[in-house]
């Protein structure tokens, strides 16, 4: 019996224009979608995944874009024909769409539970009072704890995990029959985000509306999708269901992005890019666990670099005119040792103390009690002028290259401008040598010197980023979740790079992330924390293969691993 399309897209063209010059970034693409569906679309930053889905709801921007040919059919009726007022019906009441990045698409200004009332009182006939209880009864849906307490919290009250929960009961708030899921879960924790994937599997079978699931990471979509597409530089370049896809792709497009991910039960001296499938260049060298264990017994007889002897830091919470401020440790009695050329791994879910353990570290947050032995020096009890001297030993590449790079500043001056301040090269004319002979050990060509942040792709700045930290010859950097918001491919890249960058100049990392396949690719030794104590310490394949606690199992279940 054939099935009835609810969504029928046919050789849809989208063109942007920039300074008067028309370019084509969506090539005649096909697909459709069933209803009662979840379909999972996959690629790359730029592949076209979100413009196209934005096309779906009349989202492009008007004055710098065009549909250019095609058409995009729901229920039988031409979505591209519609008018703005027209499309008002249908946004939220039968196609509704989650962001990637709640914190931006919730109002800061309004409480949670008011932003979904908005919706309701816009697309339904409830009145006010059956519309707050109904908001109450989605918060309930959507598994938030006390949605009362939600109901009346602004956005920056509550988690990443529970603001993304609020995104999704207003998007299922007029109960619609397309819901576009546009990375929901990117920067989540992998715990959080296994609980929104199976959220959203329970609401599409509840509410039996279809789930266009956007992401770059094709394990995940794996978990939730029924069928799938693979987009690349603006065209589909495969689709199938997910066995097939998963199982026997064609593309060598689609074997790279399920390669490109670092493996659990396996570690590659390199991983593989998209650019190495293309080109046949793939280097299948894996490091064995006797290597491993050659290079453990060299690091390990030294002495450690860096020593954290019962470290805590305490929070007061606010109090009101009545009550005490409550104190709140959000690193609880922590004590590990660091060594020259290690990479040692920290991870555990949002809240439990990895980001407040590195601020205590680089003494951008002094810490309440313990010692932090660097050297064999305590450098909690430096003076300010030898904590400037120190920032020179210890750096940190952040989360968001993009945040953390001046936007006035070209990439030339952002690297050079530390290197003056500590003193590193004899002239200017030095330290621009030895930043452009950076830029190319990052893998950046000499004419990025003179460009802005602006102007280069989120792996492009993470690169800039490293190359910043690295121009200041640390002993010691702090990777600080500073792959977690890039593609597959892209994070195949920058960890292929660190690494490089160990081996060549003797780096010791501790590496932050909630991405565990990453980290167990990574790291020597693991620190698993929870709730600002540690949980867990040992060699990070001993972790992987036998975790001892509760908790660490619970991570590492988390972890999307395809079919």
């Amino acid at each position: 019996m054939k099935k009835t399309k609810l969504l029928d897209i046919k050789d849809l063209s989208i063109s942007f224009f920039s300074e008067g010059i028309e370019t084509e970034i969506i090539h005649k693409i096909s697909y459709h979608l069933y209803p009662d569906e979840i379909l999972g679309i996959v690629g790359e930053s730029g592949s076209g995944k979100s413009v196209s889905s934005l096309a779906i709801l009349g989202l492009l921007p008007k004055k710098i874009s065009k549909i250019a040919q095609g058409c995009i059919e729901f229920n039988g009726q031409d979505l591209t024909t519609l008018k703005s007022k027209e499309f008002q019906k249908i946004r939220g009441k039968d196609i509704a769409i989650i962001f990637q990045e709640p914190m931006s698409s919730l109002n800061p200004s309004m409480t949670c539970g008011k932003q979904v009332l908005e919706i309701l009182l816009q697309h339904t006939s409830l009145s006010k009072t059956e519309a707050k209880a109904e908001t109450l009864s989605l918060f309930d849906k959507v598994k938030l704890p006390l949605p009362d307490r939600v109901y009346k919290a602004y956005p920056h009250e509550i988690s990443g995990g529970q603001k993304q929960r609020v995104m999704i009961a207003m998007a299922i708030a007029c109960k619609p029959k397309i819901l576009i899921a546009d990375e929901p879960t990117t920067a989540l924790d992998v715990t959080v985000q296994k609980e929104i994937i199976l959220l959203l599997k329970q609401l599409q079978k509840e509410e039996q509306m279809s789930i266009i699931f956007i992401s770059h990471d094709l394990s995940l979509v794996s978990e939730i999708a029924d069928r799938i597409l693979v987009m690349y530089k603006g065209a589909i370049v495969e689709q199938g269901d997910v066995a097939q896809i998963f199982k026997s792709p064609r593309e060598l497009y689609t074997k790279a992005l399920i390669n490109s991910r670092p493996s659990i039960d396996i570690r590659l001296k390199q991983l593989p890019t998209i650019d190495d499938f293309i080109n046949n260049t793939t280097n299948s060298d894996i490091i064995s666990s006797e290597k491993r264990a050659e290079n453990h017994n060299t690091i390990y007889t030294e002495s450690p670099l860096l020593e954290v002897i019962n470290l805590e830091k305490e929070y007061l919470s606010k109090s009101s005119w009545f009550s005490k401020p409550e104190s709140f440790k959000a690193v609880n009695n922590v004590s590990f040792k660091l060594y020259k050329g290690e990479t040692l791994g920290l991870v555990g879910e949002s809240g439990c103390g990895k980001s407040t353990l590195s601020n205590a570290i680089l003494q951008l947050d002094k810490a309440t009690s313990g010692v932090i032995l660097y050297k064999g020096e305590d450098i909690t009890k430096l003076s300010k002028s030898q904590i400037r001297n120190l920032r020179k030993d210890i750096q940190i590449i952040f989360q968001d290259p993009y945040a953390s790079l001046n936007p006035r500043l070209t990439v030339g001056k952002a690297i050079m401008e530390p290197m003056k301040v500590h003193g590193i090269g004899k002239s200017d004319q030095d330290r621009k040598a030895q930043v452009l002979n950076l830029l190319l050990k990052v893998g950046l060509d000499h004419t990025y010197f003179n460009r802005y942040p602006h102007e280069f792709s989120g792996g492009q700045r993470q690169r800039i980023g490293i190359a910043r930290a690295i121009a200041l010859e640390p002993k010691l950097i702090i990777c600080d979740e500073s792959v977690s918001a890039l593609d597959i491919s892209v994070q195949a890249q920058v960890l292929n790079l660190l690494n490089e960058l160990k081996e060549n100049y003797g780096f010791t990392y501790i590496f932050i992330s909630h991405d565990l396949a990453v980290v167990k690719y990574m790291s020597d030794q693991l620190i698993v924390m929870n709730k600002g104590k540690i949980e867990e310490m040992d060699d990070a394949d001993i972790i992987y293969n036998n975790p001892k606690k509760e908790y660490t199992k619970k991570l590492i279940h988390a972890i999307p691993k395809g079919l």
